[in-house]
């Protein structure tokens, strides 16, 4: 029923495969639109717009930047001390 277009990106101009899983994906959700922008370049919109804020890390004391509100009743973790406690978990 799909079959793979290649697109180009309105930002770098690169052209682009929009695969037919990715057509079913869009079709499924009921988006009208094709992407008009790369993968890459989409990521990279994303951590544009994204706002950040900056705290004081629960475990090292360290500035810590994050991408949400910090509430005083829960702990956040620098990038460094989030790394580790992952580490830790498995």
């Amino acid at each position: 029923m799909y079959e793979d277009k290649t697109l180009v990106c309105k930002d770098c101009g690169a052209e682009f495969v929009f695969t037919a899983g990715e057509q079913e994906f869009y079709a499924e959700r009921g988006f009208q639109n094709e992407p008009s922008r790369c993968k890459e370049c989409r990521a990279n919109r994303k951590r544009a717009t994204r706002e950040m804020h900056e705290t004081t890390c629960s475990q090292c004391g360290g500035v810590a930047r994050v991408p949400f509100l910090p509430r005083d009743d829960r702990p956040v973790l620098c990038s460094e001390c989030f790394a580790k406690s992952r580490e830790q978990q498995q």
